[in-house]
């Protein structure tokens, strides 16, 4: 287990991977922090705890395998969530749900995923991210629109996966 809001323990986390499994074609990042979750009273390093997770150790990440993404025309693929949108019923919700925290940095997570997927597109590396804008669950069948089963966002990630059009996918 490693804290990847601290680089040197993200960067330790890729080499333990590469050692056991050799070079890396595929990253699929999840990680977040819940923390700051009213920012009229967090604290700046509660703040800045929140980003480190979803940007700096993100782009710590990247930048540990990136010479292994290039050489196998790799992937990065990310999950988000639709707190991050520019959008008052979700801005209303985040602050309902004390997460202006994780708000804020899904926001963030979102430009950095457009900002990859540009930059590293030429390398042949393929950038997208899967914002989930409900509850997600392990149970079939379910009629409530509030949820969506696990399986389907691991379908459109593979989904995005083969074909590699679309850097963001919201369900």
């Amino acid at each position: 287990m490693a804290d990847l809001s601290k680089p040197e323990e993200t960067r330790d986390v890729v080499s333990t991977v590469r050692a056991a499994l050799g070079s890396i074609s595929a990253l699929q990042w999840t990680a977040f922090s819940s923390g700051a979750g009213d920012l009229t009273t967090a604290s700046a390093d509660e703040i800045q705890d929140v980003l480190a997770v979803a940007v700096g150790g993100l782009v710590t990440a990247v930048q540990a395998i990136l010479p292994d993404l290039a050489a196998n025309k790799g992937a990065l693929l990310v999950t988000n969530g639709g707190l991050g949108f520019f959008d008052p019923q979700f801005d209303e919700i985040g602050v309902k749900w004390n997460a202006m925290g994780v708000s804020v940095a899904n926001s963030a997570k979102h430009k950095v995923v457009a900002l990859l997927a540009h930059k590293l597109k030429a390398q042949g590396i393929y950038v997208g991210e899967v914002v989930v804008t409900r509850t997600v669950t392990t149970v079939k069948d379910n009629n409530d629109p509030a949820l969506i089963e696990s399986r389907a966002v691991a379908a459109k990630f593979w989904e995005m996966y083969q074909n590699r059009d679309s850097i963001s996918v919201t369900v």
